[in-house]
């Protein structure tokens, strides 16, 4: 299956490079031309992953993000120059994927857009439905069930979710989630994961299974069992 990448970038040198990179590696690669129609562009290359740039004409990485987030749970990388951890967490909080600082080496992004579009698209389950706390938890779908009510988690949160409820009432730690999720935490930034974390308990507090995600302090994370 060709891999389309669409990027969201208005330096015209940098988004060149990226192509040329990506274009190596055998990813299709598109961009809006026009950046008051982004979504439009966005629909009609319906693609498997996305870059985002923070600064941008019209309107911001942000806004773009929570717009693609109200349609698609496609998996969301942000490229920025800008360094403030506030950026890091707005980003993980509409519901990015990973955040990568500009300048960025070549080869880490292309490894981290592998491992992103392999864990999204060819990560396969032992079983379609876990049980947990009473919530079913859809692994062909993504979506949690309890209640007769339903939430929908990115692939993120929902990969974050399914580690740690195979593993209930066990300890899973910080450097095994990462290594898990990015493949390498050596690039990762320590504030990346605990955003997701952040925004999953946010997330299962609708269904009343925040509670169910605990912290331990100075090892990692566990799900238990209500």
């Amino acid at each position: 299956m060709n891999m389309n990448i669409f990027i969201i970038e208005d330096d015209p040198l940098l988004l060149e490079a990226l192509k040329d990179g990506l274009n190596q590696w055998s990813y299709e690669v598109s961009n809006p031309t026009d950046f008051s129609h982004v979504m439009d562009a966005f629909a009609e290359h319906r693609p498997h992953l996305v870059m985002i740039d923070i600064q941008l004409p019209k309107f911001d990485g942000f806004h773009w993000c929570r717009e693609i987030r109200a349609v698609s749970n496609v998996p969301i990388i942000f490229l920025s120059s800008r360094d403030h951890p506030m950026d890091m967490v707005m980003a993980m909080n509409l519901g990015a994927d990973d955040y990568v600082q500009k300048p960025f080496n070549m080869d880490v992004l292309i490894a981290k857009v592998q491992a992103m579009l392999r864990r999204t698209y060819t990560y396969e389950e032992t079983s379609d439905v876990i049980e947990w706390n009473q919530a079913l938890i859809d692994l062909n779908s993504g979506g949690i069930y309890k209640d007769g009510k339903t939430i929908d988690l990115t692939k993120n949160e929902f990969f974050i979710l399914s580690v740690l409820v195979r593993s209930t009432n066990k300890i899973v730690s910080r450097h095994e989630l990462m290594k898990l999720l990015w493949d390498d935490d050596q690039f990762i930034n320590d504030n990346t994961l605990t955003a997701n974390i952040t925004r999953l308990r946010q997330q299962l507090s609708a269904l009343h299974l925040a509670e169910g995600i605990v912290t331990k302090k100075g090892l990692g994370y566990m799900a238990i069992t209500l």
